[in-house]
């Protein structure tokens, strides 16, 4: 697969990731956790915050690819 292109699917594939992270993680806030108080809010978006960085490292490693021999 072409470099460019894979790049190209990995933006989209980052975008969507924080857009429907976002709106789940903000969901499972507001259903769960409202009458919860500050410090669980606090927690909650502090770890759901920093969660999503896993599935982009692992999005972002598979655009950086193998690189190529040239011959």
């Amino acid at each position: 697969m072409p470099v460019r292109l894979r790049k190209f699917i990995g933006m989209i594939a980052l975008v969507a990731l924080v857009i429907i992270y976002a709106l789940v993680a903000t969901t499972v806030a507001a259903a769960r956790l409202a009458d919860a108080g500050a410090l669980v809010h606090l927690v909650y978006f502090l770890v759901t915050g920093l969660l999503w960085v896993l599935p982009a490292m692992l999005i972002i490693k598979w655009m950086a690819g193998k690189p190529q021999a040239q011959d």
